[in-house]
């Protein structure tokens, strides 16, 4: 039989909060008065009772000019144009992909939105139509960039650039949208020999760095060949330091995330989740964070 490992219960000592970036953030909880300035018009999480603005969801106090809002800490993914994502096909429809996102509707992946294989611009054909199949179905991953937001909040997504498409042979990790920290690139080379992609909605996707990537294949090829088991354990490595620094409330961004994983390598793989091991590791990325930014 496999021995296991078992333990009592013990206090878990807190770790300090990170330094605030951008100034202190005003935090309210469902039912705080905002302001009793009729000034102010209300914005999303907020509502009007005896002249008073009160927030409706626990989050943080946004102001742009007169329009006060309640960012929620913890919420589904609402897209903004522009954002980076990794989703799983959920359906195939006529002309159009459906996407789970992690958000309240799910996206959509128009034909006309995609690379195909070859990377012709044209117009999309009744035979394009027939074949979704053979580039997406059901089950599959993919990355992409939201395009355009409807009225109803569902996202419209597009795959034009040749380093989107599907994904293949890595480790999904699901975390909140509001931990992943929004930067001008998402797509992230480590030194370590593994990439990642972090999905603004909280989808992070890792992967054995790819040395070439098939232009001609539009974003739709799977590399079926076997990963080494040394590509395995890092992989397995950032997985399980991405996951404590989510347990500890820090922002992922590639940084954290690197100093993370260098500072886990003094222990075993599967030992970074122990509590003990993940507030050292995790505290010492925090301050290695707040050295940098001194």
């Amino acid at each position: 039989m496999a021995a296991i490992t078992m333990r009592l219960p013990a206090v878990r000592r807190a770790v300090g909060p990170a330094a605030p970036r951008g100034g202190e953030k005003h935090l309210v909880a469902p039912g705080d008065t905002i302001t009793t300035d009729t000034g102010y018009m209300r914005g999303h999480g907020t509502y009007v009772e005896e002249e008073k603005l009160i927030a409706s969801v626990a989050g943080a106090v946004e102001r742009v000019n007169k329009l006060v809002c309640v960012r929620a800490l913890k919420a589904r993914y609402n897209g903004e144009v522009g954002d980076i994502v990794v989703g799983r096909i959920t359906e195939v429809q006529q002309k159009r992909w459906k996407v789970e996102t992690n958000s309240r509707l799910d996206s959509v992946l128009l034909l006309s939105s995609v690379n195909l294989p070859g990377g012709e611009l044209r117009r999309r054909s009744a035979e394009d139509e027939l074949a979704m199949r053979d580039y997406l179905q059901e089950g599959d991953l993919i990355s992409a960039e939201v395009q355009s937001v409807f009225s109803d909040g569902a996202v419209s997504l597009h795959t034009r650039s040749l380093k989107y498409g599907k994904l293949a042979q890595g480790v999904l990790v699901q975390v909140s949208p509001s931990l992943v920290k929004r930067q001008k690139t998402h797509f992230h080379d480590l030194p370590c020999g593994a990439s990642v992609i972090l999905g603004n909605n909280g989808f992070i996707w890792i992967h054995p760095t790819l040395e070439h990537k098939d232009e001609e294949a539009g974003g739709f090829t799977t590399n079926l060949e076997p990963v080494p088991l040394s590509d395995r354990e890092v992989i397995s490595r950032l997985r399980n330091c991405i996951v404590a620094l989510v347990n500890q409330k820090l922002m992922l961004f590639d940084t954290s995330i690197l100093y993370c994983y260098e500072a886990s390598l003094p222990h075993q793989i599967k030992d970074i989740l122990k509590p003990e091991v993940e507030e050292e590791i995790v505290l010492e990325t925090r301050q290695r964070l707040l050295d940098l930014e001194g």
